[in-house]
């Protein structure tokens, strides 16, 4: 495979970001985008002075384009639906975070790509980071961290569909940290108390502040404390990270400052590929290659099911989750779900949720 074709769907404001990063690789050409809205899907390709074709309808674009690729970067609402279609045209797909809006339309799609045997990896795109790279190895370096901690300071106005979510920071933003927490600690969470609140100055509706405490295998613990109504003083939009281990302690900015109690500090140059372009290249790769990403849908899921055990304690009133209960309850909700014959067939053909689960990677 030299160049890889591709067909996005969703000419949003994410859709637009996505095409200008796929337009600018140079191992990828954009044969197609999908949206309802065809006018600004012609519209999104204008803009990146591409000659791609438009349409309203996947099924279609996939039979006239034959692409090697489908990006799926539509409302979550809308990911399943449509990364199982591009599976079962026999297209690999690579979707925007998160995979669903539950674990159980998640399990879902596993069983899709299982059934299918074609590839969706979900872009977490913080991880690809120089820096959280860099700091991966710090912490390494220190041995096993005990503890691990996260903050989160911003104050963004974003109006729209977050202002009125019942959750916006755990369920929109705080996924990023979650990932980045089991890429940091090479483990998996096993349980989670967390509370969430709103402060009487907040604009959001639902609770825009939330702390968190994760106990991980091998008894580390991972701490999450954040705010979308903090007004000054911000974090970086990485957050701020310590870690804290048997030799030593580290810390990252969220930027470019890794720091090591051991080694002092260095600030990391960025990557070649960060953010969704570092999530594009290895996705190319793994189509190149036949090599698992460490984003692929069974290796997300862990980060997903993060977020769902996180609000489940948050709305009981701080109760302690167990997160292999939780994926066991969202497993019994996925094979109640109305989906194609092949895909219950795999679901039912597990017996439980764990053939779906796998490490949380490398990459």
């Amino acid at each position: 495979m030299s160049t890889v074709r591709v067909v996005q769907v969703g000419a949003g404001s994410m859709g637009l970001a996505w095409l200008r990063t796929l337009t600018a690789a140079p191992d990828v050409e954009v044969a197609g985008v999908v949206d309802l809205d065809v006018a600004r899907a012609a519209e999104a390709v204008r803009s990146v002075g591409g000659e791609a074709e438009v349409s309203a309808s996947l099924g279609g674009l996939l039979a006239a384009t034959r692409p090697d690729a489908v990006v799926n970067v539509t409302v979550p609402e809308a990911h399943t639906e449509v990364s199982v279609e591009a599976l079962f045209a026999g297209v690999p797909v690579l979707c925007e975070k998160p995979a669903a809006p539950t674990l159980a339309e998640a399990l879902v799609q596993a069983a899709a790509a299982q059934a299918s045997g074609r590839l969706l990896m979900i872009s977490q795109s913080r991880r690809y980071y120089a820096a959280l790279a860099a700091y991966r190895e710090r912490i390494a370096a220190l041995g096993p961290p005990g503890l691990l901690t996260t903050g989160f300071y911003r104050a963004p106005r974003f109006g729209g569909f977050r202002a009125e979510m019942p959750q916006p920071l755990l369920v929109d933003m705080a996924i990023h940290a979650f990932d980045a927490a089991r890429y940091l600690l090479g483990t998996e969470p096993v349980s989670v108390v967390c509370e969430s609140w709103n402060p009487a100055w907040s604009w959001y509706r639902g609770d825009a502040a939330a702390t968190a405490t994760f106990r991980f295998d091998g008894g580390a613990r991972y701490v999450y404390s954040g705010s979308w109504c903090a007004d000054g003083l911000e974090t970086s939009w990485n957050g701020e990270w310590r870690a804290a281990g048997a030799g030593g302690s580290a810390t990252w900015d969220g930027e470019a400052r890794v720091t090591s109690s051991v080694d002092g500090a260095a600030d990391v140059p960025p990557g070649g590929s960060e953010q969704i372009a570092g999530a594009l290249a290895e996705f190319v790769t793994a189509l190149r290659t036949g090599v698992e990403p460490s984003g692929s849908i069974a290796r997300n899921l862990g980060s997903l099911a993060m977020v769902e055990a996180a609000v489940c304690s948050a709305e009981s009133g701080g109760v302690r989750v167990e997160l292999a209960d939780l994926l066991e309850r969202a497993y019994r909700d996925a094979l109640a779900l109305p989906v194609r014959p092949e895909i219950h067939e795999r679901l039912a053909s597990w017996g439980t949720a764990a053939p779906a689960r796998a490490p949380a990677g490398t990459g």
